[in-house]
């Protein structure tokens, strides 16, 4: 089983020379992996690192971050050679400075002057590819209700076969944007069904293979339509046929299901039983969208599917390596402290390979609708954290559809929006929100290691070389609070995208009289 890319990278090994000449895809077939030399050396200078602990000797010097290999080599404060050690409060030059010293870029240096904060690149664990950016698609949302989303959404998607061209500009915008922003990894989920048949899904090949050099994006053939068509059948139709083929796709990492638009409880089990079946035969990982609602007397199907996974890894029935990711999970608000406790010695104490991934832009929107109250219906990242040990990531999901209309394709504004909303502003909840987006986002779609140390949000020796430099921000609390624009995007040691905010302001030399002052009569 892959796990943190293409590159066959071992993420905690820390003899980046011990490096596999190839690497087992998800399909199983073998392929190729860069020579050691493909990768360039990076050395990111004078900026600030964040630390486990907040204590400021630790976060306010400067820092040097050699990158060789695609991995971190090593890590020191920045010499007196040039490069004091500085403070968060110096002001210098606006933008970081970006050379490289010989023409085939095998050694560059990224000089951050004083200013920002290097974090783990950014990482999407949940996000619709051939979805985005469909809203001025739609027919005009009327009651904004699930439904309603899902009425809106098919009728666009019936005419993604029809307009290839359309459906590629949408997903490559979605990828730009996502780099810019600082993401190096991402769980595209692109849909098989009998009205779309492979339109998505050899789309999203194309932009995998386009973006490789900079971008993961992991592709994940979902089934958003039932796989059965009613009550009455005891076999999957024609949806769950082509998801049987659409899973033996060379690059495609991934295959998961909506169990709740089943038409009865048994039917969505089921769906459950088959979706495990297809990822064990070709090498996947497994991605739910599930207990999608509020309601108290509907059965939460976590239970299930943990039990499922149980009994398959004890059969030798689940991939070596393979992750389970759970989407949404809006029904485990409502858990009660006996349940979040039992729920916590399965992914905790069992350590069974399982993430909730909470959806905050789309749960916040469509969940509680019928309700007088609408509560915060999604799941609490900080909270779960401190009380539970539960390390759950957190993602955009849709970009500009009738299921999200609202809220950029970029992952830290989850951070702020979760301040909000769960009112968590301290710099521990700040952290766990941080941490959502970049290191439990990578774990919850097999980024991380079986049995690999959990990774550090501060880089060092042997890691992964995915970095995002924050260029406004020079600690983890204000960028979980206001995420600076401007940004330089690092993946395996290789700058691959910046963002520059360009301002412009009219320059006063005297003050203007006031325009509401009155004039003297």
């Amino acid at each position: 089983m892959d796990t943190d890319a293409d590159m066959g990278l071992s993420q905690y090994n820390h003899s980046p020379s011990a490096r596999p000449k190839a690497t087992l895809a998800a399909n199983g077939r073998a392929t190729p992996s860069p020579a050691f030399a493909d990768y360039p050396r990076l050395v990111i200078r004078n900026v600030h690192l964040p630390f486990d602990s907040d204590d400021p000797t630790l976060a306010d010097p400067l820092y040097n971050v050699y990158c060789t290999g695609g991995r971190v080599d090593s890590v020191e404060l920045a010499t007196a050679n040039g490069n004091s050690h500085g403070s968060r409060h110096s002001t210098p030059p606006h933008h970081p400075e970006y050379q490289a010293k010989d023409r085939q870029h095998a050694h560059a240096e990224l000089d951050a002057q004083g200013r920002g904060i290097l974090l783990p690149a950014l990482c999407h664990a949940h996000i619709h590819l051939d979805k985005c950016f469909l809203l001025d698609q739609c027919d005009e949302l009327v009651t904004g209700h699930f439904a309603e989303a899902l009425r809106v959404t098919a009728k666009a998607k019936s005419a993604f076969p029809h307009n290839l061209e359309d459906l590629f500009e949408r997903g490559r915008k979605l990828i730009t944007q996502s780099v810019e922003c600082g993401v190096t990894m991402m769980r595209a989920h692109v849909e098989v069904d009998e009205a779309v048949h492979f339109a998505c899904v050899d789309t999203g090949l194309k932009l995998q293979k386009l973006y490789r050099d900079i971008c993961h994006v992991q592709i994940a053939v979902f089934a958003q339509e039932p796989l059965f068509a009613s009550p009455v059948d005891e076999r999957p139709g024609l949806n769950y046929a082509l998801l049987q083929s659409a899973v033996h796709r060379m690059g495609v990492e991934a295959v998961g299901s909506a169990p709740y638009v089943e038409p009865t409880i048994a039917h969505a089990k089921r769906n459950i039983d088959y979706i495990f079946e297809l990822a064990y035969e070709a090498g996947l990982h497994v991605d739910f969208h599930l207990d999608y609602n509020l309601e108290p007397a509907a059965e939460p199907l976590v239970w299930y599917v943990l039990d499922r996974l149980r009994e398959r890894i004890a059969a030798g029935r689940w991939r070596p390596g393979a992750h389970l990711c759970i989407g949404h999970a809006t029904r485990l608000t409502l858990f009660s402290p006996a349940e979040w406790a039992r729920l916590r010695v399965a992914l905790v104490e069992e350590r069974l390979p399982v993430t909730l991934v909470a959806l905050p832009p789309s749960d916040l929107y469509m969940m509680g609708r019928h309700m007088e109250s609408a509560p915060r219906s999604t799941l609490n990242v900080p909270r779960l954290a401190e009380e539970h040990g539960l390390r759950v990531a957190m993602a955009v999901n849709n970009v500009e559809n009738a299921f999200t209309p609202q809220g950029p394709v970029d992952p830290l504004n989850l951070c702020p929006l979760g301040v909000a909303v769960f009112q968590a502003g301290t710099k521990k909840d700040c952290r766990a929100l941080l941490e959502a987006v970049t290191l439990n986002a990578r774990l919850a779609i097999g980024g991380v290691q079986k049995g690999a140390p959990y990774p550090s949000i501060t880089p060092s020796r042997g890691m992964l070389a995915d970095f995002v430099l924050l260029h406004e921000n020079d600690t983890l609390h204000s960028a979980a609070l206001n995420p600076s624009f401007s940004r330089t995007t690092i993946r395996h040691g290789q700058v691959v995208a910046r963002r520059v905010a360009q301002t412009w302001i009219l320059p006063q030399r005297t003050p203007s009289p006031s325009p509401l002052r009155m004039s003297p009569a």
